[in-house]
């Protein structure tokens, strides 16, 4: 069976995780986690990095930093992971769901403005599949009411807005380093970027548990102590230096991706020009990453039969997300506003195939032939 995912490997990972053992320093911000959050800021050029466990981690420091109270109102898309709502939830938010654009899957920044009232605090848009949201559209939005922007970037390293890295628009981005993303940290993993100068000093605070233990290891205070509420929000030593053998080679990895994701679509190229399937659309303005190649069906009992068909010859596809405002949770904390015309339909549709850093020819050619003998 070909695997919907690999996790990446680049074949460093255990020279630093042995590195790290043998410096004796494991608990976080060591050597390699600062190399790596020095790495965020000299590529996406924003103003601050800081790792965290996972991106649910990043998005809940975020949400402490734009000062979310019970009652707020939050803005998302219906159509992603749970951890994009849930880390407003937890500080008491409402959330108001709005739908997405059906070629790029992301939330349409013409309908935000329907769903801002003077209760709105944020705008949480999502780059699905590694594709940009329209962030200026949104920015405008967010400036003309005085709203804060965090960018739930899961997918988004490595991929461009308008020439600039995704993660970099908005106040605030969380990115993802889980094992079904194009870099990770040993399984799970995530970073909070800060473009917005006046959270960093909170963030730092906030991820150590409350304390100023960062401005202490810099010399900035002569002790540390409890300042402000907060939470552990630190990455081991051994994740981040799984982490660094992956992000020195992260051209590499993203040029690879790239090249198996080009071959899907041109090999699919002909199937939609004759109306079997959908392909996916990235506008103009932005550069993805490859993160996932996905075709889009009919429905969902079609989507339903190309999955067995594949799982049949061999090759593991996956649906993916249920929109969040159908779901138990998402009716007591959420509201969608305005009509669904395209999140649950095009939900139905969608099918996520194999790719994966390294995926072999004989593999990709495999599932590519497995998804053209459905339509003979």
């Amino acid at each position: 069976m070909i695997p919907f995912n690999k996790p990446p490997v680049t074949g460093n990972e255990i020279q630093y995780i042995n590195a790290a053992l043998e410096n004796g320093k494991l608990s976080g911000d060591g050597p390699f986690g600062k190399q790596c959050q020095q790495w965020f800021e000299n590529k996406l050029g924003c103003k601050h990095a800081l790792l965290t466990p996972s991106c649910t981690a990043a998005l809940e420091i975020a949400a402490l930093l734009v000062d979310i109270q019970p009652g707020d109102e939050v803005i998302m898309p219906s159509y992603t992971f749970v951890s994009t709502a849930n880390a407003f939830v937890l500080r008491g938010a409402k959330i108001k769901f709005v739908d997405i654009h059906p070629e790029t899957m992301n939330m349409d920044a013409a309908l935000v403005a329907a769903a801002i009232t003077d209760k709105t605090k944020a705008i949480v848009p999502v780059h699905y599949a590694g594709v940009s949201c329209d962030m200026d559209a949104i920015m405008r939005l967010a400036d003309q009411h005085n709203l804060l922007v965090v960018e739930d970037a899961a997918q988004g390293v490595m991929s461009k807005y308008k020439g600039d890295f995704v993660g970099v628009k908005g106040h605030l981005a969380a990115f993802s380093f889980h094992e079904t993303k194009n870099y990770t940290s040993g399984g799970e993993g995530g970073a909070l970027v800060i473009n917005d100068e006046r959270f960093i000093k909170r963030a730092e605070i906030l991820r150590e548990k409350g304390t100023d233990r960062s401005q202490f290891l810099r010399g900035q205070v002569d002790k540390y102590t409890w300042v402000d509420f907060g939470s552990s929000f630190l990455p081991g030593e051994l994740q981040s230096a799984c982490l660094w053998g992956q992000l020195e080679l992260a051209d590499e990895i993203n040029d690879n991706r790239l090249a198996t994701w080009h071959k899907y679509y041109a090999s699919f190229a002909s199937l939609a020009e004759k109306g079997l399937l959908t392909l996916p659309t990235i506008p103009a303005d932005c550069e993805h990453n490859a993160h996932m190649f996905y075709v889009k069906l009919k429905d969902i009992e079609q989507r339903t039969q190309f999955i067995a068909h594949l799982k049949a010859c061999g090759v593991m596809a996956v649906f993916h997300y249920i929109p969040l405002h159908s779901a138990p949770a998402g009716k007591v904390f959420g509201t969608f506003i305005g009509e669904d015309n395209y999140t649950t339909r095009e939900s139905e549709r969608l099918v996520r195939l194999p790719l994966f850093y390294n995926m072999s020819d004989a593999d990709l050619n495999k599932v590519i032939e497995s998804v053209v003998r459905f339509f003979e």
